[in-house]
């Protein structure tokens, strides 16, 4: 039998009938044995999260402001899932307990975790399986998660539990305060969980069917990834293609364990298997195509720049004193550019140029402001000739100027910079000339 931890997210959990669709979902395939999941979503458009009414119950009761008109809305829509589901056992003492505990002073991460404790709860219950707390397995420290204290307290809690209900997103550090994970951590939970118990497949159940080739906004239609690689995951995310938190990678690939992103409104659908390597051949050699706008680009230039030892990390050094990160850093024999956010560097730009100024002396010094990054990802394009050209050709037919290009040693990323204005026409003409051309 193979293990599965299967992890829900909050618009899975919205209302009555979508925890029903989702114990349907969970008893389909009886190694799905530990569920973890997120506090309700959205039902609707109008609709508030959760976790949001929680976190604006802490900021009121901080102030000491009256908290208890938001609460009761939380714990009318906790007991309209109770009812809905038909529960027995009582719900007011745990949500008079958690009001409580607001009046009282809770902390912060504390109020945002009470969503998944209830929705665990109400799980648990209707699916007739151990509620196990997360507070008892995922360990923090000094701010951090301890992974192997993780790890080790997961196989304790864990041993001898056929099957079990566990909530995301949050933990408890080594003096018993609840540490939570950032905004769609619950992501994490369950990468730790599969990790920790040695499942083969870790299931992430959300609202789409997987990642796309590109963005749906841009691109009409785009064709699903059927299976991509935790590398080129890495590459996508990092460029938007958001659809489960980053965080959640790294537990499971370093224990080569498969994350099947699926639909939990469309369980037919194939969505994406996330996996270490891919065993055949894909029908594109391009994953996926995604992209950011909104980059500046400084452009230092200066001869026989390679000479000076100390150059680069006088240039490097510039930035990281002014806490702005680097993005991506392309350069040529006597040039480099430094492509950083357009948000981190704002305020900021005219002390960094004369720093660059002072401490690198510059030929030239150039900002180039409104610039978008575009990545061509996919594994397929290693040791694929032609793949540069047809993506400077796809470009030039539709009069697009590339300020930047650049490609890893992977030769699974080419990175194209262009401006802002151009970002929506790359992204298509780099899709039509990968899929529609090959299609053809």
């Amino acid at each position: 039998m193979q293990t599965i931890t299967a992890k829900f997210g909050g618009t899975s959990l919205a209302d009555a009938d979508s925890f029903r669709h989702v114990a349907e979902i969970v008893r389909q395939n009886t190694d799905r044995r530990y569920v973890v999941v997120s506090a309700p979503g959205k039902r609707n458009g109008k609709d508030h999260k959760i976790t949001d009414m929680l976190l604006m119950c802490y900021q009121l009761a901080s102030h000491q402001l009256r908290f208890e008109d938001v609460f009761a809305i939380i714990r009318a829509r906790f007991e309209e899932i109770h009812r809905g589901l038909g529960l027995k056992q009582a719900l007011s003492p745990v949500l008079d307990e958690i009001e409580q505990n607001i009046r009282g002073g809770a902390s912060c991460d504390y109020c945002a975790s009470r969503g998944e404790h209830v929705s665990g709860l109400l799980l648990a219950e209707y699916l007739g399986w151990p509620f196990v707390d997360s507070a008892q397995m995922i360990r923090f420290g000094g701010g951090r998660l301890d992974d192997k204290a993780t790890y080790r307290l997961i196989r304790q809690h864990l041993s001898g539990v056929e099957r079990a209900v566990i909530p995301g997103f949050y933990g408890q550090d080594g003096e018993g305060n609840i540490v939570t994970f950032s905004r769609g951590g619950s992501d994490i939970t369950g990468a730790l969980v599969a990790r920790g118990v040695e499942a083969g497949l870790y299931e992430n159940w959300t609202d789409v069917s997987g990642f796309l080739m590109a963005d749906p906004a841009i691109v009409p239609d785009p064709r699903p990834i059927r299976s991509i690689t935790y590398k080129e995951l890495r590459e996508l995310s990092y460029m938007g293609a958001q659809v489960l938190h980053e965080e959640a990678v790294f537990p499971v690939r370093e224990a080569g364990i498969p994350i099947h992103i699926k639909n939990t409104q469309r369980p037919e659908d194939p969505g994406t298997l996330i996996v270490p390597q891919q065993t055949e051949k894909k029908a594109t050699i391009v994953t996926g195509i995604a992209g950011r706008k909104d980059f500046r680009v400084i452009s230092v230039e200066k001869a026989r720049l390679r000479e000076e030892s100390d150059f680069l990390r006088k240039l490097i050094s510039v930035f990281e004193s002014n806490e702005v990160p680097i993005e991506n850093m392309p350069s040529s024999i006597d040039s480099i550019s430094v492509i950083v956010s357009q948000a981190a560097i704002q305020n900021k730009e005219k002390k960094i140029l004369e720093e660059i100024r002072i401490y690198c002396q510059p030929d030239a010094l150039t900002s180039m402001p409104s610039m978008a990054l575009v990545a061509v990802v996919g594994q397929g394009m290693n040791h694929e000739t032609g793949v540069a050209a047809r993506v400077f050709g796809a470009l030039a037919r539709q009069g697009v100027n590339i300020r930047m290009i650049s490609q890893g040693s992977s030769e699974m990323n080419i990175l194209v910079g262009v401006e802002n204005k151009d970002f929506e026409r790359t992204v298509m003409a780099i899709y039509n000339t990968f899929v529609q051309g090959e299609k053809e």
